[in-house]
């Protein structure tokens, strides 16, 4: 025993006592604060009981200022060469006449491309009532590109469309009306949604009688901007082919776009 405490290893013992004696201290002041602030929230939960929700609604309506649409040409050859060629001088045929719409490169984006082989199915003659089985057949092969553009200049949709369907587009689809700037509109809406919610708060807060301290919290909840027009002549969906350049443009309204934002501002009162 008396080696066990040499003043060396007394001097050692003795450190070890006072760390353990503040490391405990230091955990016991921690859980005694963790202590406090949940009995903070005894019976209040997470948030504040004291607190009221209120809902905001804004509505923008925007003229639309951009157009965009699709169009596809299917060509068939012999080889996938053939195939390629048609397709490739039927394409730069169109999109040549849609830039002259002062339509830009930025604004012409192919969205599919797709090369595959063409058969025809054949049967044998049957004999003493055996029928082998038939055969396929490469027939050539099928070139497909997809095409969609953009046109900033609404007034010029129906032309746009009529002379792509006159240069042999075998698809015209999807026209539809946008706002370009959409963020810009969204934030106007919320804005509008917010200043609703306030409105609200003030005079509910009043007819209560509390007093509104803090938001809690926030939501927002926005529906897609809805299209509120209708095409008053001829559509402008289906054109094939067969029309001819000199076909009239079909008349196209823009109409309108809504934009709704749907706010929840949570207020702590007092």
């Amino acid at each position: 025993m008396n080696d066990f405490f040499e003043p060396t290893q007394k001097r050692r013992f003795i450190n070890s006592i006072v760390i353990v004696v503040i490391l405990l201290g230091a955990f016991l002041a921690i859980e005694t604060l963790n202590s406090i602030r949940e009995n903070s929230y005894i019976g209040k939960g997470v948030y504040p009981t004291n607190v009221i929700a209120i809902n905001g609604t804004g509505e923008v309506y925007a003229i639309p200022d951009t157009a965009s649409f699709s169009f596809s040409v299917v060509e068939e050859g012999k080889t996938v060469k053939d195939a390629q060629d048609k397709a490739t001088k039927k394409i730069n045929a169109i999109l040549d006449a849609v830039k002259k719409f002062d339509i830009e490169d930025k604004d012409i984006k192919t969205t599919g491309y797709s090369s595959y082989p063409k058969y025809d199915y054949t049967s044998s003659a049957c004999v003493n009532g055996y029928c082998p089985p038939g055969k396929q057949v490469l027939t050539g092969y099928e070139v497909s590109q997809s095409i969609t553009v953009k046109v900033r200049d609404t007034a010029k949709a129906g032309d746009v469309l009529t002379k792509v369907g006159g240069l042999g587009a075998s698809n015209i689809s999807g026209l539809d009306f946008v706002v370009d700037d959409m963020d810009s509109v969204k934030d106007q809406a919320r804005e509008k949604a917010v200043a609703d919610a306030k409105a609200k708060a003030k005079v509910l807060s009043k007819t209560l009688g509390v007093r509104l301290t803090k938001v809690v919290s926030f939501y927002e909840s926005g529906d897609m901007p809805m299209p509120m027009y209708y095409a008053k002549a001829e559509s402008a969906m289906g054109m094939g082919g067969d029309m001819v350049s000199a076909r009239p443009a079909p008349s196209i309204p823009t109409g309108e776009n809504k934009i709704v934002s749907n706010v929840t501002i949570t207020y702590e009162v007092e």
